[in-house]
């Protein structure tokens, strides 16, 4: 439980530092980036914040860095044998993506809001990229993973399923007939819906909020309170969580494979784009403090 409260901190401090940076930078330079192209020049702040200026050109160098940093480190973390024992994968990632949305960020400012020529397709390829890692994520997440991050099969899943039963005979002295009609509860599932995605995961979010209700007026006429009240109802959502994604489990295991499809030569063009902008950057004598 400790665990889960630091982690979410953690997860919230890096959000809080995107939204932040993001803000201040725009509020920053507000008055700069809202006008046109030809009145920039007269602004006071445009030696500083346009592309080649001291600020845009460190958002640029700083936003780079963070991005090619993300990339390795969680590749490394990944594919490199050695690493797997620093920390957990899912963490990992979680850094990855941070770096991944705070690098871009800076390289938005660094454009000044101005896109053209080979650059503009690395700019878009970086927003393509940022995009499907968001969809990525959340695919990511509907899928059923070990503490270590994992993948999990069906019988990893059914397995985990018989330990929160088990959990919830033997730790919480449930009555068996009581514990039999919380498990009925559970394992329903929703008449055969119809309708658009959209229409079926509302229906299926209300039934799970009627199970979950249901089994809360259980727990209250057996007499089950306090914390034993609000852990049984924990594991309760667990286990309503795993029914859920054994149910479309194949298809996103499917949906992750062609994720990569489209993530993998997006991040790779914009890799490539950037590189190639940095060598001509530095070749035509462009410099920042150095």
């Amino acid at each position: 439980m400790k665990h889960s409260y630091t982690h979410r901190i953690y997860i919230g401090v890096l959000s809080v530092i995107v939204v932040i940076t993001t803000f201040y930078l725009g509020y920053l330079g507000y008055s700069y980036y809202s006008l046109g192209i030809e009145d920039r020049f007269f602004h006071p702040d445009n030696q500083s914040l346009k592309s080649s200026g001291l600020l845009g050109h460190g958002f640029g160098i700083v936003g780079s860095i963070l991005i090619v940093l993300g990339v390795a480190m969680y590749m490394f973390r990944k594919r490199i044998r050695k690493f797997s024992r620093f920390g957990l994968l899912s963490h990992w990632l979680e850094f990855h993506i941070f770096l991944c949305i705070l690098g871009p960020v800076l390289v938005l400012y660094h454009t000044a809001f101005i896109f053209g020529g080979l650059v503009a397709v690395s700019f878009w390829s970086m927003v393509a990229v940022v995009l499907s890692g968001v969809i990525g994520r959340y695919i990511y997440l509907q899928i059923p993973r070990t503490i270590e991050g994992g993948e999990m099969n069906l019988n990893e899943i059914n397995h985990m399923k018989d330990e929160l039963n088990l959990q919830l005979s033997k730790g919480y002295n449930l009555d068996e007939i009581v514990l039999e009609v919380v498990l009925q509860a559970v394992k329903q599932r929703p008449d055969r819906l119809g309708g658009n995605m959209l229409q079926r995961s509302i229906a299926k979010y209300k039934f799970e909020r009627k199970t979950i209700k249901d089994v809360k007026e259980i727990l209250i006429d057996s007499g089950i309170s306090g914390n034993n009240f609000k852990q049984v109802i924990r594991l309760i959502k667990n286990e309503i969580n795993l029914n859920r994604k054994i149910d479309r489990l194949l298809t996103m295991q499917n949906l992750f494979k062609y994720w990569h499809v489209a993530h993998l030569p997006f991040a790779i063009l914009m890799l490539i784009i950037m590189i190639i902008h940095v060598i001509v950057t530095v070749t035509f004598g462009a410099r920042w403090i150095f």
